[in-house]
């Protein structure tokens, strides 16, 4: 059975996760498509001169948003919760399979209808397709920046400075690891003394020999795991490639600082220029130099570049957010719901950090635009401007010049992407999107000053705890 709910999990996880990473490289195809129809000099291509031609190209991507948008609803709201409350029903060992199909469902159908309600308030009047999708998908993406302000910055800070920091040595650990058991049997046995002659304990001894002995067990189940790391080939691989890990360390955090200064540029130009909240802090044109939003817009006409950094950032992003859940587990509030280890992480642990991977991906479309906003709104579109010409003898002779796309250009001449429609339907996402990105710099750097102050971490960190059961562990370790 445990097999089955773990195969049945991963398969699960591994789908839904691919159609969000599909829906986010959907984006520099469609930046690639609204460049694509343009000449540097600002005039259409042949084949787009036509606005029926350009309108049939931009209702083919949006058919591909509403595809991919609907079936990742699909999977919010009816095919993961069904999969994790038909396993969480099959814990209980009395209960068959046709009340356990028969409680998912009545579980399910609770995420049902408030996807249902989202829907109902997106078309709020504004009519059906782009609006009711673009509510339901937008709510989920803040949740996702929940998320990416909870993991995705706590694990860009952790992941590469564990790179760098690396761990600590498994021969010294065991050492000390000894020592620990020894100190605490010696406690057990001084305490135990005290009853050798008939006389009880005292409630206060009863407690501490019952925590000692809890110790002790601990201690003994983290000399087998040391044990296990130290004859382990991978342990050994680590340490030969110890300057590769500082090196990737050192890559990782400066990829991180680049976005984090890229991130303040963009909320700092929306905070001095954009019309404010009640427009959702939409900025006209970009008035500050943002590196990224530069290097995409300079890799754009080659169309695999961007494609590829997009990509890059992407994974990045997937891969800092489960460093962070990794590290710190999955939390409700206060309350610890999951841990993910090697080997021994939960069905519906791995349900809920597929749950979570795919919205921090979803939120990744919005995380790109705030990064770089030209670049995601218009490409590298440029549009002509006709400019009197300067001079006496001129008259009313004109000349043409370029100018790159912003809000100013004429309806005509510049072509909003359509992920940008999707991401700005409603103002009042954006503005809490605003707001999200001043918290996630904060988790940053918080972060960031939390990982530098700590130590090296254990060998097998995060394999032993207090609360773990000794069949767990003897599973792990056979």
């Amino acid at each position: 059975i445990r097999q089955e709910s773990e195969v049945v999990s991963t398969i699960t996880a591994i789908c839904a996760l691919a159609i969000a990473l599909i829906t986010s490289a959907l984006l520099p195809v469609d930046i690639f498509l609204v460049s694509f129809m343009k000449f540097p000099n600002g005039t259409y291509k042949e084949w787009a001169a036509n606005n029926e031609t350009r309108g049939q190209i931009e209702d083919t991507v949006l058919y591909g948003y509403y595809t991919l948008y609907s079936i990742i609803l699909f999977c919010v709201f009816l095919w993961i919760p069904f999969v994790y409350f038909y396993y969480e029903e099959r814990d209980d060992d009395n209960m068959n399979k046709c009340s356990q199909v028969k409680n998912a469902l009545k579980y399910t159908i609770g995420f049902a209808i408030v996807c249902v309600v989202l829907l109902l308030i997106g078309i709020g009047g504004r009519g059906y397709g782009l609006p009711a999708l673009s509510f339901s998908i937008s709510s989920l993406t803040l949740i996702g920046m929940l998320a990416v302000i909870t993991y995705t910055a706590y694990g860009m800070s952790v992941l590469p400075l564990n790179l760098i920091k690396g761990t600590r040595s498994v021969a010294y650990e065991r050492l000390e690891n000894t020592e620990d058991i020894d100190d605490v049997e010696h406690q057990i046995e001084n305490l135990k003394s005290k009853c050798k002659d008939g006389r009880p304990l005292s409630s206060r001894d009863r407690h501490n020999l019952q925590e000692l002995e809890g110790k002790l067990q601990v201690l003994r189940r983290r000399g087998r795991h040391l044990e296990i790391a130290e004859r382990n080939c991978c342990t050994k691989v680590g340490s030969a490639l110890r300057p590769f890990k500082i090196l990737l360390g050192v890559f990782f955090i400066l990829v991180a600082l680049l976005f984090t200064v890229a991130l303040f540029i963009s909320n700092l130009d929306k905070a001095l220029h954009s019309a404010g909240i009640s427009s959702g802090f939409i900025v006209f044109g970009t008035n500050l130099t943002n590196p990224l939003n530069e290097l995409l817009l300079a890799l754009q006409p080659v169309f695999p570049l961007d494609y590829i950094l997009i990509t890059v950032i992407t994974m990045y992003f997937v891969f800092t957010s489960m460093a962070g859940i990794r590290n710190m587990g999955i939390w409700f509030f206060w309350i610890r719901l999951y841990k993910i280890r090697p080997k021994r992480t939960r069905p519906q642990a791995l349900l809920f950090l597929c749950m979570i991977l795919l919205l921090i991906v979803l939120h990744t479309s919005y995380m790109i635009y705030s990064l770089a906003p030209q670049y995601v709104m218009y490409g590298s579109q440029k549009y002509l401007v006709q400019m009197p010409s300067a001079g006496p003898t001129s008259g009313n002779a004109t000349f043409g010049t370029t100018r790159i796309c912003d809000a100013d250009a004429p309806e005509d001449q510049c072509i909003v992407t359509r992920s940008y429609l999707f991401l700005h339907k409603f103002w009042f996402f954006s503005t809490i999107y605003y707001f999200g990105n001043w918290a996630f710099i904060a988790a940053f750097l918080v972060g960031l000053v939390v990982s530098c102050c700590r130590g090296k971490k254990s060998v097998i960190e995060g394999e032993v705890e207090a609360d773990d059961s000794d069949v767990s562990d003897d599973e792990y370790v056979h």
